[in-house]
């Protein structure tokens, strides 16, 4: 049990013969109130009583200030968790004793945690939100998860998503890799919702022929705010792994501003389009591929998806990122300067996010626009310094043409690549990485135009 009271508050609860988990009746200013007694992190005011009130939310209240405490229902969270977990370890212990009646309960799913607000908790001293919470701590929090599966749990960072890097990708994609090779059923990643999309991706490309269910999984509060998202997110996630034949990288996250359902969205297809909705997550050019209500024991499949049936006789590769790499993502903007273009002579690789079709400023048609010449013979040198150069369009929706104007072609010429594809300009940074990561230089060419883990679309008008 986790549990960071004082000493003062633990003899008070144990005087009224009250534990964590327990539903007690309570006043409080001269009012009578209903709540559950709630686990405490190493944060806040240690004599402070975090209770659940009827209505969701959690009130922190000095022990002193209460007028009376009682007991009225048994802890019952508590000890769905302890019984939780024990029942995990004994049927982890059979399972892994190759009993095949045992075999067909709940299936083991493996839980990454590398951080973000969906293991952050508030820092009350800053105001701020901190990546701080420990795997036990959030099964602690959400004990439904053991019904719906044997829940495993392991840390391999903890992080806000903004601060990763290629090797940290890297790892991740090894410790999926251990897990399934350890026999687990599907894998949750929790993960900070900013750069979801650009993990997502990653990983879809960074294991080919992909045999488990890889489900990423997020939150727009922190685990310890009663408006958060994280356990319904996280429920909604084991659920679909444990009950469908899904066999690929998915986002879940919320659908609507309610605890309603989750979206399973697909990985190398999804961006964040909102800075704090708990909806903010949408496929672009694509439908969802289920979706997920937990609640009502109900999935409903949306668009077709990878099944394990269609990868169980191909062999599982893994393709790592090299962390040496040095790839750029520019903004077409009016009045562009050369200089913007310039720093990007030498790199590696260069995604433009252009206007429209694709469309960046470089044509001279007056004498106010003399200086797109300059930009235009700046990206040009880009190319030739060998930098692979990608188009793709800040519209999100639709997809780059650059046949249609003169701009387009002109880019064409000079060696800008991505004509006729809808790849998200953070997909297509993680697929320019892993390309010059694995593939000869001459190759990529050909390999932008191949849709290799659902990155491009044969039709791309869904606005969903």
């Amino acid at each position: 049990m986790i549990v960071a009271y004082s000493k003062n508050v633990l003899e008070f609860l144990k005087k009224c013969n009250v534990d964590v988990g327990d539903v007690v009746e309570f006043y409080f200013a001269g009012k009578m109130m209903k709540g559950k007694i709630m686990p405490k992190g190493d944060f806040g005011d240690p004599d402070a009583l975090v209770i659940k009130l009827s209505n969701g939310y959690n009130v922190g209240i000095n022990y002193n200030r209460l007028e009376s405490l009682r007991k009225v229902e048994v802890k019952e969270r508590e000890e769905k968790a302890v019984k939780g977990n024990e029942k995990n370890k004994e049927e982890s212990e059979v399972r892994s004793s190759g009993s095949e009646e045992k075999m067909n309960e709940k299936p083991v799913i493996e839980i990454l945690h590398t951080g973000g607000t969906i293991a952050s908790k508030v820092d009350y001293e800053t105001g701020g939100v901190i990546a701080k919470f420990k795997p036990e701590e959030i099964l602690e929090l959400f004990p439904e998860l053991r019904e719906v599966a044997i829940i495993k749990s392991r840390l391999i960072t903890n992080a806000l998503s903004e601060s990763l890097r290629f090797k940290h990708y890297n790892r991740f994609i090894d410790e999926i890799v251990n897990s399934i090779n350890e026999g687990c059923d599907g894998i949750i990643l929790t993960h900070g919702t900013d750069t979801m999309a650009y993990s997502s991706a990653a990983i879809s490309f960074g294991i080919e022929n992909l045999k488990r269910p890889v489900v990423l999984v997020g939150a727009q509060r922190s685990s310890d705010r009663p408006s958060s998202d994280a356990g319904f997110n996280l429920l909604s996630a084991a659920f679909f792994i444990a009950n469908t034949d899904f066999c690929d990288v998915a986002i879940c996250m919320h659908a609507t501003t309610n605890d309603d359902y989750c979206h399973i969205l697909p990985g190398c297809k999804t961006r964040k389009m909102h800075s704090s909705a708990r909806y903010a997550f949408k496929p672009i050019n694509a439908l969802p591929i289920a979706r997920v209500f937990p609640k009502n024991g109900k999935i409903e499949f949306v668009s077709d998806y990878k099944k394990r049936r269609d990868v169980e006789n191909k062999e599982m590769k893994v393709m790592h990122f090299d962390d040496s790499l040095k790839i750029g993502i520019l903004k077409s903007h009016p009045n562009m300067l050369p200089e913007e273009i310039e720093v990007y002579e030498g790199f590696d690789g260069l995604v433009i996010e252009g206007t429209g079709l694709g469309h960046l400023g470089i044509e001279v048609f007056d004498e106010y626009s003399k200086e797109n010449e300059k930009v235009y013979k700046a990206l040009k040198n880009v190319v030739d310094s060998g930098t692979v150069v990608v188009m793709t369009t800040q519209t999100l929706y639709g997809r780059v043409n650059m046949n249609v104007y003169s701009t387009g072609r002109k880019l064409q010429k000079i060696g800008v690549l991505g004509n006729l594809t809808d790849i998200l300009p953070e997909v297509a940074f993680i697929k320019l990485a892993f390309l010059l990561s694995n593939y000869d230089k001459k190759d990529i060419p050909k390999l932008w135009e191949k849709n290799m883990r659902g990155e491009l679309s044969s039709r791309s008008s869904v606005l969903y």
